[in-house]
């Protein structure tokens, strides 16, 4: 190839050649002398520069979770999920689309273990998904760390308001999940919020319960109350944690936001040596992080 027909090629990508015996711009100092067919051609730094900048343009991919939630569907259908655990046919409905549709995409959400499904206690016909939360959190810090280092992390502000938030955790014998739900709010919320735990069908509380909050540093003193008790109070979140107590739960005045968290048993579930114990500390682990992201949304209400 002549010098002719190369150098504009060259000139376009390495901010121009100068033939062997030419003065170089002393404004643009070469990087290293070459040969180009049979011409002598400095090669610029500002080419070199320029190419290595859109090489690395052109390897930058968005992170797996902004590409996951980019589909509107799927955005949807976490919006929807971050509120509490829903069957699949509630998310049909409350999205408008087929159901093959919807389940396609929470079958994605599950592969990205963002989601994850358990069968209901109430009819095993039916399956609740839950949105992991804490793996959500994680992956947008991600995201946002790939954008820029000082998005990676941030720091919620909660603000307090005068009037208090009440909260009502229902379950079928207010003896493990809900007043468990409600000894570890109150841990955490102090006297900002107002916490009652009731139940379809109250007993005793489990010795399990007792000793998964004592090592918490928690004193579980709760005495079982009906769930019929309650109805007449005003609450601003009622949250069940058993599919059973779901079908049940009386309706409440005032318009309460209604979630619904589809937790096991663990009074049914026993470990090698015949004890439920190991249930009731991974249900003390599973209340906490989900209790964690409720304080987030009450602290939502309360600067409201």
């Amino acid at each position: 190839m002549a010098l002719g027909q190369g150098a504009p090629l060259y000139g376009w990508l390495f901010g121009g050649v100068v033939p062997f015996g030419s003065k170089p711009d002393p404004t643009h100092p070469p990087c290293r002398f070459s040969r180009f067919s049979s011409a002598e051609v400095w090669i610029y730094q500002p080419g070199l520069m320029y190419l290595r900048c859109v090489a690395n343009v052109e390897t930058l991919e968005p992170p797996p979770f902004v590409r996951l939630a980019s589909d509107p569907l799927r955005w949807r259908l976490l919006c929807e999920l971050s509120h509490g655990d829903r069957r699949v046919r509630e998310l049909v409905e409350t999205l408008g689309q087929p159901q093959n549709l919807v389940s396609y995409h929470l079958r994605k959400l599950r592969v990205a273990e963002l989601v994850t499904a358990r069968r209901s206690s109430f009819d095993g016909r039916d399956t609740y998904y839950h949105l992991d939360l804490g793996r959500c959190a994680g992956a947008l810090a991600e995201a946002g760390g790939s954008l820029h280092p000082a998005l990676a992390s941030s720091s919620a502000n909660a603000t307090r308001a005068a009037s208090r938030i009440k909260v009502l955790f229902v379950c079928t014998g207010n003896s493990g999940r809900s007043p468990m739900a409600e000894a570890l709010l109150r841990h955490r919320a102090g006297s900002t919020v107002e916490v009652f735990s009731a139940g379809s069908h109250p007993k005793p509380v489990h010795p399990g319960a007792v000793r998964a909050l004592a090592e918490r540093g928690i004193a579980l003193e709760h005495e079982p109350s009906h769930v019929d008790g309650l109805r007449h109070r005003r609450f601003h979140w009622v949250i069940s944690l058993c599919d059973r107590v779901r079908e049940v739960c009386p309706e409440f005045p005032g318009h309460p936001r209604v979630v619904h968290w589809s937790l096991p048993d663990p009074a049914e579930e026993t470990d090698d040596a015949g004890g439920a114990y190991p249930a009731f500390r991974r249900l003390a682990d599973e209340l906490d992080r989900r209790i964690g992201f409720l304080t987030a949304r009450i602290d939502e209400v309360k600067r409201a």
